[in-house]
C-alpha cells in the first residue's frame, strides 16, 4: 500500500476514535515511544517546547484517557474533526512525515455546535504491517487562545 493511502487511513481511524469512540482506541494510533504535543502557532514558530498537552510515550496517552473517563469533571461534549488532505513532506520505505490541516467543532450537550480549534498536524509515521503509526504528532493550533475544555485530544 502506498504511503498516502496508509496515512489517510490512519488519519480517518484516529479522528473516528476521538469523535465516535471508543476513545480508548485513540492511543493505539501511536507507537509505544511516541511523542504528542498540542501547542499554539506562535509558540511553535518561536520554538518554545512547552505544550498545552504534552506526552512522550503511549502510556501517558492511555493515562490521559483513563483520567478523562474516571477522574476529570467536565461538561459533556463531543468533537467532529474535518481534515484536509495530508501533504507528504518526506517519504521513506519505513515511514513518512506529513502535514495535515484540521478544523474541530465542539458539540456541547444539546447546545450549539461551535468552532473549537483549527490548525495543522505535524506528523512522523512509521510503517509496519501495512499500517501507519504515529511516532510524533505536534498539534499546532492557529489561535493562541485555548478553551478551558481541552479535555478530549485533538
Amino acid at each position: 500500500m502506498d504511503p498516502f493511502t496508509m496515512i489517510t487511513r490512519a488519519q480517518g481511524s484516529y479522528v473516528r476514535a476521538i469523535d465516535d469512540g471508543p476513545i480508548e482506541d485513540w492511543p493505539e494510533h501511536f507507537t509505544d515511544d511516541a511523542f504528542y504535543k498540542v501547542t499554539t502557532a506562535d509558540n511553535h514558530r518561536r520554538g518554545l517546547p512547552a505544550g498545552i498537552i504534552w506526552a512522550d510515550n503511549k502510556a501517558m496517552l492511555k493515562d490521559r484517557i483513563s483520567a478523562l473517563k474516571e477522574a476529570n469533571i467536565y461538561e459533556p461534549h463531543s468533537y467532529r474533526h474535518l481534515l484536509g488532505q495530508p501533504a507528504l513532506l518526506d517519504e521513506r520505505a519505513d515511514g513518512a512525515t506529513s502535514e495535515t490541516s484540521f478544523l474541530v467543532v465542539r458539540i456541547t450537550g444539546n447546545g450549539p455546535t461551535d468552532v473549537f480549534a483549527s490548525g495543522r498536524y505535524l506528523d512522523e509515521y512509521v510503517f509496519s504491517d501495512g499500517k501507519a503509526l504515529l511516532t510524533k504528532r505536534v498539534v499546532v493550533c492557529d489561535s493562541s487562545r485555548t478553551d478551558t475544555l481541552l479535555v478530549l485530544p485533538l
